[in-house]
């Protein structure tokens, strides 16, 4: 026996089916529970009264179990049947047997399909049982009981029984596609296969009944054994001899018993067509310019080829005649729709849709409005290295800590020492000297990365003295910012190696920015907006600016026509009001929730797929489709924002935070004072991306980073940039106010829009009532509520309503002034609580339907 015969038989399939003693004893301990658990629920169904009674006492002797299976199948019982789902839990007994069988790989029952109706009947059928037995008895178990009665307490007798034979009525005509369409099809299939069996049997005649019978059944043999044996590779259009090339020689067909032998070539032949029909069909016409034509079968579905039936005269002719193929090729069908076939006609005429018409002249600004601060190439003071070095590996060895090697790497602001420390050299031994080693550097902000990710050194980071500036005009004229394909390209500056270090916006997607006073927040902030104006078109973007401190971003006040977006009774685009800044918040939820809607219609899973789609002319403008272009809200001091409005700023932000993404809206949030009661964990959950600038504590380093470092920082720009996984230590580009000024007053001076754009109209539940001029029909939306704690609790307190109702001291203090106006607290009074002039809730329900009327 040669080496592939015995390969064939080790990879037979009877060797798959050898099971494993573990697999066996499995399969079979589950069937085995199967058997028990089922003949426990007979036995305890026969007997249940007593079986329920014997389940606790399961240590004591004198107590004889009439069950099969004695106290633990009473136990069993009482659990399943009684505590549990009735006679429903026959279906986990059987449950058991299944898994028994597919453990031992007989396939019997179909998994899921088993598993699917198992787990409909467990829900429902001890509901049945309780409605059907009122409770009384265990067939539907404590579950069906407790069910039955809950819905009978809310829906009713009636209601109840409609949910469930609703329930079982939907379960069969879904099961057993008992639709009626579906059923007078079965019916009318079933009356067919009637009447054509009764058809043939009634012979012609009583003597050839029984030899056409054998016949045409032998006939029927042989059609599908030629059918399934013959394979047809090519149709050869030719005019010559109009012939069918077979692949492969056909295999010897099996006669039948009592059939007269047919010879059969087995050569390669070729097999010419009766009567010289033409096989050449009729070019198919093929609409290559919409798109691929998807055919509706495979190749080898493609022709139909039937050999035809052996007439009784078979014995007689040649073989190659016996066999006839009639070849037909069928038709490739279309299935582009409409809409595509009319979006590839408006595509055609008038061109894919550019949304850049509107501002089609405008220019970019340039890179010459930003200031020029000559090279930036860094200076390599090798005194200062090698004296850094010296001293770092003198005071570690100091401190017996080896060094095997030590390399610098120089960046614009900070050096960066690698050290590789000898074998045995304890990581946590070098970190506890930062400030020792700050001491021999006399250099402020040493920073000790151990270890360094990906690497197996152990950085330190030390300030250089004579820092290099890196401009705004550095880096946007850079290659790598200018070839960028990010959607919304984000330039910081440069890293520690000197390289250019960019994010894109759209994939953070949004950025927690902290930094003390004068450490280069705002600087930063301006390098993100100008690295966004010099990317992209004013119809691809659009900013809200929210800027408490009133001076900071006014100077993008310019090209409002251009890029800002504002809510349509608004003055300014640039938002300095608290109270707006609750409404623009709002506005932008509203935005948000009408793009998922659009893009829900449109089918597609973010703004880049849906405005592809647009620009492709697939969504029609009159169903409300249109270009969405991003927004990016920027708030220049959150903790302003918090110490003012509390949750009705920080709700819509957190909403934003966790849903904006998908539909083109990000933020970019900034504040000084990186506290927990500002940045809370809400917030830091959805703002993976965080830029922190030099801050005043470690601990308002790890609320911002959840790490120390930023403490160490050296300001003016050093920044750490932290994306989720790793921290990475960067110099801010600089860009100054003038420059700032000139890039504005460029675009401003464009054409631009009509006015800005537009959020959706958002009305403030906010009243504008004042005392002593109350209006019910302008009261607060929460007045009642507030009403209600007041008077149950009788303490007129403002702050009080902020604890209870969760609202900003502004609009609890104007709910207290409407309570003042309308009657139901007294004045102001000083540090003490107001007077509440109603007594009990009674008297307050009568006063507010008189409020209503």
């Amino acid at each position: 026996m040669d080496k592939k015969t015995q390969k064939k038989q080790t990879e037979s399939p009877e060797a798959g089916k050898i099971l494993s003693k573990p697999r066996i004893f499995s399969g079979l301990t589950f069937i085995l529970l199967s058997v028990v658990l089922a003949f426990s629920f007979i036995s305890y169904l026969m007997n249940w009264k007593a079986d329920q009674s014997q389940a606790g006492t399961m240590l004591d002797k004198s107590i004889k179990s009439s069950n099969i299976f004695g106290k633990a199948g009473d136990w069993l019982g009482n659990i399943f049947i009684f505590e549990s789902i009735g006679i429903a839990s026959f279906i986990i007994a059987f449950l058991f047997l299944v898994v028994g069988t597919l453990i031992l790989k007989k396939k019997i029952f179909k998994p899921w399909k088993t598993f699917g109706h198992s787990l409909f009947f467990i829900c429902w059928l001890p509901i049945f049982m309780g409605a059907l037995t009122k409770g009384q008895g265990v067939l539907g178990g404590v579950y069906g009981y407790q069910v039955m009665d809950y819905l009978n307490s809310i829906i009713g007798t009636v209601g109840l029984w409609t949910v469930l034979v609703s329930s079982i009525l939907l379960y069969f005509i879904l099961e057993f596609n008992l639709r009626p369409s579906s059923i007078k099809a079965k019916l009318d299939k079933i009356n067919e296969n009637t009447i054509g069996k009764v058809k043939s049997m009634i012979p012609d005649s009583d003597d050839d009944f029984e030899a056409d019978e054998e016949l045409k059944e032998e006939a029927e043999e042989i059609e599908e054994t030629a059918a399934s044996r013959v394979t047809v590779s090519d149709v050869t259009n030719s005019t010559s001899n109009n012939s069918i090339n077979t692949v492969r020689e056909p295999e010897p067909v099996s006669i039948p018993k009592g059939f007269p032998e047919v010879p059969v070539s087995t050569d390669i032949e070729t097999i010419m067509t009766p009567n010289h029909t033409s096989f050449e069909a009729e070019p198919v016409s093929l609409n290559l310019s919409a798109k691929p034509i998807v055919p509706v079968s495979t190749p080898e579905e493609a022709f139909d080829i039937r050999p035809s039936a052996p007439s009784s005269a078979v014995n007689t002719a040649p073989a190659q005649e016996n066999i006839k193929f009639n070849v037909e090729i069928a038709p490739v069908i279309d299935i582009l729709d409409d809409s595509e076939k009319q979006s590839q006609e408006l595509v055609e005429k008038h061109g894919l849709y550019d949304h850049k018409l509107d501002l089609a002249k405008f220019q970019m600004p340039p890179v010459e409005l930003l200031k020029d601060y000559g090279s930036e190439e860094i200076s390599i003071n090798k005194e200062e290295l090698e004296e850094n070095k010296n001293k770092i590996v003198g005071l570690l060895k100091n401190f017996n800590v080896g060094i095997a090697e030590i390399k610098a790497t120089i960046g614009p602001t900070v050096t960066l020492y690698e050290i590789v420390p000898e074998a045995g050299i304890r990581v946590a031994a070098i970190k506890k000297l930062q400030d020792d080693i700050a001491l021999n550097l006399s250099a402020l902000g040493i920073r000790i990365i151990a270890p360094m990710p990906g690497k197996g050194t152990i950085g330190i980071e030390v300030p250089r003295k004579n820092p290099t500036m890196v401009s705004m005009r550095s880096v946007i004229a850079s290659q790598k910012f200018q070839n960028t394909d990010m959607d919304l390209p984000v330039v910081f500056g440069k890293t520690i190696s000197n390289e250019i270090f960019m994010a894109d916006l759209s994939k953070m997607p949004h950025l927690l920015m902290a930094g003390a006073t004068g450490q280069g927040k705002s600087v930063g902030i301006n390098a993100i907006l100008t690295s966004l104006l010099y990317k992209k078109h004013p119809s691809e973007l659009k900013f809200v600016m929210v800027d408490p401190k009133k001076v900071e971003l006014s100077l993008y006040s310019k090209i409002e026509r251009h890029y800002l977006a504002k809510l349509p009774d608004a003055e300014e685009a640039i938002i300095t009001d608290t109270n707006k800044v609750i409404n623009t918040l709002n506005s932008l939820c509203i935005e948000m929730d009408t793009r998922y809607d659009l893009l829900k219609n449109a089918f597609c899973k973010n703004l880049k797929e849906y405005n592809k789609k647009f620009a492709e002319r697939k969504l029609n403008p009159e169903n409300g489709h249109r270009f969405l272009p991003y927004i990016v809200l920027v708030v220049d001091e959150f903790a302003d924002l918090i110490m003012t409005a509390g949750k009705e700023v920080e709700l819509p932000i957190a909403r934003l935070a966790q849903l904006a993404r998908a539909v083109g809206i990000h933020l970019i949030v900034a504040t000084q004072r990186p506290s927990v009661n500002v940045i809370t964990g809400m917030i830091k959950a959805n703002f993976p991306a965080r830029a922190a600038f030099r801050v005043i504590s470690s601990v308002d380093s790890r609320t911002i980073l959840d790490s120390p470092g930023a403490d160490q920082l050296i300001g003016k720009g050093d920044m750490l940039y932290f994306n989720g996984n790793e921290i990475l230590r960067l110099q801010c580009a600089f860009v100054d106010t003038p420059e700032v000024e000139r890039l504005a007053e460029f675009i401003g001076e464009q054409k631009g829009y009509a006015s800005a754009f537009l959020l959706p109209e958002y009305v403030s539940e906010d009243s504008t009532s004042t005392v002593g001029a109350f209006d019910p029909n302008e009261k607060d939306a929460l007045f009642e509520d507030a009403a209600r704690i007041i008077v149950s609790t009788q303490q007129g307190s403002t702050s009080m309503l902020q604890r209870q109702l969760k609202l900003g001291y502004n609009r609890a203090g104007r709910i207290m002034d409407q309570l003042e106006a309308s009657g139901i607290v007294g004045g102001f009074n000083g540090a003490k609580a107001r007077e509440v002039l109603i007594s009990d809730l009674h008297s307050l329900e009568q006063f507010l339907e008189d409020l209503r009327s």
